[in-house]
Formats: C-alpha cells, sequence, structure tokens
C-alpha cells in the first residue's frame, strides 16, 4: 500500500545555482539583520552566481517563519523587489515549519512545470535571534492583577500543544522506541561536529557562502534598504558553530530532560542565515546555455503522528523512492536535518540507511538549523556534494513540528546516464 501523502515528478526543473550566507549562532553577529535584508542578499547573489537576469525571473517563493520586524508580511514582495525582480512579477511566502526550505523547491517545480514561468528565485531567510518576546491576548487591554502574556516567541513555539510535549521529547520519545542510547547520540553529534569542521577546513562550505558585509540595497522609486554590520567588523565570511566536539566532552553536557538523551551539544544549533537558489526549466536553461547544477527530479510530504514527529523523513524518503520508482540503494547521499540526534538516527534505523551516505559535510547540529532556510541550505550543500563526488542521486530531508516529513530528490545531471 503506498504511504498517503503529496508527490510531485518533475521532468524539465532544474537548480541552475544558489548561495547561503555564513549561518551564524544565536545573538551573534547576524543578530541584528532583518531576515528580508538577509534574503535580499542572497537573492542578488544567487542572481549573479547563476548569470540569470533579475527580469527572466517570473516568481519569487520565499520563506520565514518568525517575524524578525514589524514589515514582515510584506517579506517575499521586498525580497523581490530590492532583488531587481520585475515589478509584475508576484511573490508568495510559505510555511511548512522545518520544512520550508524543502516546500520552496515543491512550489517553484510546480510553477516551472505548469507553464507559469521558466524562472523562479527560492529564498529561505530566518534571523532566530529576533524571534519576538510576545503577547496575543492583549488587544483588549490589561486587567489590573491578571498575569501579563508577554512570553518567547521561540521557546513558546517548540511545544505542540496537540499532544501537550515540546520538539525534544519527541526526540526522546523516538530514543525509546527505537532504543537509542545517550552514548549513541553524543557519538552522532560528534562525528556530525568532526565532518563540519573538516568540510569547513578543507574549504568547501566557501563555496556555497556568501559573506555578508556592509551595503545597501537601493532601487529606483523604493525607500533604500541594506545590512549595516556593528562595531568594527567588515565581512561575516564563514559558519561560526562547527567545533572539535570529541564525544567525551558531549557526554558531560546535562540532558534536557532528567534521565534523557537529548542536550544543547547534541541537538541541532540556533543560528541566524539566509539561502537562495534560481530553478529554472531545462528549456531555459539550454537557451541560455547554463549548465544546471541540478536536477530536481520529485518531492514527497506526509503527515506522521505529532508526538514522534521526527520520523516523518522516514515515510516521506519512502513515498519519493516508491513513486519515482527507485530504491534506497540508488541514493548516493541523504542530507537529512539534525533537529535531534536521536530523531535523525531514529531515521536512519526506520529506514535502514547507511550512515557513511547521511550528511556527509556535517548537519544541524554542528552547522545549525535556521528553520525556513535550512531546506534551501541543505538541497544547495547536496547538490554541490553530488556534483564533487560525481554521484547521481541524492535526498534532502527533514522533519516538520506538528508531525510531518518532506523529502526532495535530486539528481546530478553530469552523472545522468
Amino acid at each position: 500500500m503506498t504511504t498517503r501523502g503529496f508527490f510531485n515528478s518533475f521532468d524539465d526543473v532544474f537548480i541552475l545555482d544558489g548561495v547561503r550566507t555564513p549561518m551564524v549562532d544565536y545573538c551573534g553577529e547576524l543578530g541584528h539583520i532583518s531576515p528580508t535584508d538577509l534574503g535580499i542578499k542572497v537573492a542578488r547573489s544567487a542572481l549573479e552566481r547563476a548569470g540569470v537576469p533579475a527580469d527572466h525571473i517570473g516568481s519569487v517563493v520565499a520563506g520565514n517563519m518568525a517575524p524578525g520586524d514589524f514589515d514582515q508580511f510584506f517579506l517575499p514582495r521586498h525580497i523581490g523587489l530590492y532583488a531587481g525582480v520585475p515589478v509584475e512579477v508576484p511573490a508568495i511566502m510559505v510555511q511548512r515549519i522545518c520544512g520550508t526550505g524543502f516546500e520552496l523547491f515543491r512550489q517553484a517545480g510546480e510553477h516551472i512545470q505548469g507553464g507559469t514561468c521558466e524562472a523562479a528565485l527560492v529564498v529561505g531567510t530566518e534571523n532566530m535571534t529576533r524571534n519576538p518576546i510576545a503577547a496575543f491576548d492583549h488587544r483588549t487591554g490589561f486587567k489590573l492583577g491578571a498575569p501579563v502574556g508577554f512570553k518567547d516567541f521561540m521557546w513558546e513555539a517548540l511545544k505542540d500543544p496537540a499532544v501537550g510535549i515540546n520538539m525534544i521529547q519527541t526526540a526522546e520519545n523516538l530514543a525509546r522506541q527505537y532504543g537509542i542510547s545517550r552514548d549513541d547520540v553524543d557519538a552522532f553529534a560528534s562525528s556530525s561536529f568532526a565532518k563540519a569542521v573538516a568540510a569547513q577546513a578543507s574549504g568547501f562550505f566557501a563555496g556555497e557562502i556568501v559573506p555578508v558585509i556592509t551595503e545597501k540595497f537601493e532601487v529606483e522609486g523604493y525607500q533604500p534598504r541594506g545590512i549595516r554590520l556593528q562595531g568594527k567588523l567588515t565581512e561575516v565570511a564563514s559558519d561560526t558553530h562547527p567545533r572539535v566536539s570529541p564525544k567525551e566532552v558531549l557526554a558531560k553536557l546535562r540532558s534536557v530532560f532528567e534521565g534523557g538523551v537529548q542536550t544543547g551539544g547534541n541537538s541541532s544549533a540556533l543560528v541566524d542565515a539566509a539561502a537562495a537558489c534560481v530553478v529554472s526549466s531545462g528549456a531555459y536553461a539550454k537557451a541560455q546555455g547554463k549548465q544546471p547544477l541540478a536536477r530536481v527530479v520529485a518531492a514527497a510530504a506526509v503527515g506522521v503522528p505529532p508526538h514522534i514527529m521526527g520520523i516523518g523523513p522516514a515515510p516521506a524518503i519512502r513515498l519519493l523512492l516508491e513513486l519515482a520508482g527507485l530504491k534506497l540503494g540508488d541514493i548516493a547521499r541523504f542530507e537529512i536535518n539534525e533537529a535531534q540526534g536521536a530523531q535523525t538516527l531514529a531515521v536512519g534505523r526506520e529506514l535502514g540507511l547507511d550512515l557513511d551516505k547521511l550528511n556527509v559535510n556535517g548537519g544541524a547540529i554542528a552547522l545549525g538549523h535556521p528553520l525556513a532556510a535550512t531546506g534551501v541550505r541543505l538541497t544547495l550543500t547536496l547538490a554541490r556534494e553530488l556534483k564533487r563526488s560525481g554521484q547521481r542521486f541524492g535526498i534532502s530531508s527533514a522533519c516538520v513540528g506538528g508531525g510531518q516529513g518532506i523529502a526532495l530528490l535530486i539528481e546530478n545531471p553530469e552523472a545522468a546516464s
């Protein structure tokens, strides 16, 4: 029986190129910058790297979860306008929580395959530092002696009220279900850090990063925007969270819940970042003389029980492979978001995954998980890794809070038979 869910097969959808900002630790050098401006930065840079004129873009598909300022409603539109996309071209905001970045490619693929446009700009941007301290119950005023309802938006958003537990507890549920120990999780986290440190040292990540500098974004007829780094800083050019993290050091950290396996060291890091890609039809790429970075073959999204939401990538990947006519062994590389270490290991065990194919340049434990930007970053990294290794097929995937999974199948055109 086929798993229920969304499935899209694409015949002629390609990623031409893309970039991302460095992923910078929470309350770090990017913490004061609007997610809109981070998005404009990567949008402009992706167009430049792909060699695509902004006026060739026929759709802007952007994602951002928590508002980083009061003009978040306009974020996708402003990214398009300040990237130079024609004023007639519409923009849309996409939200699938941690799966948002993957959903951007799925929707862009639908636009291109459906003939809406020949080229689309996909942008995921997230400033975790600027998640607000918010209240939703004071529009009608404050009552004497009543509790003041201001709360940390990001912390509160980690809890799923349907099942009454937070995202870390969902990973603890999976750890018990799949017999995953604290030692297992710390060993996995240590490996993630080691691979990310190696990828950073080799210059691999530098190939997808655009340094963030102080600059203005000016478009005739609109108010100027821009980025201003603080103090004497002139640029931010590399990820800040990767560090050598031996298992013995990680083992000394206190678990979030008593007796649990998840700690601050083996869960995804909080970071600020943005990522963008230019997606087009094969006909457009050929007409423009472009050699695409990757082909988007298919996408799948499924629902899973909220209390074990982290298992979502497993059925999403199964559906993707089944309907694409491939087997697990056909996939050379997997990028599965490391929301929590136990969650990723549970997915690996459920699928019978060869962990040597998983997150070979490190994952979100070492690099960070900037929500809406994550899926774009993972897919871009995967495409570049397939090209570097000469492998053909790869899958990028993530679990989604509330109980979902999403996955993309991409192909290296240079390795296609």
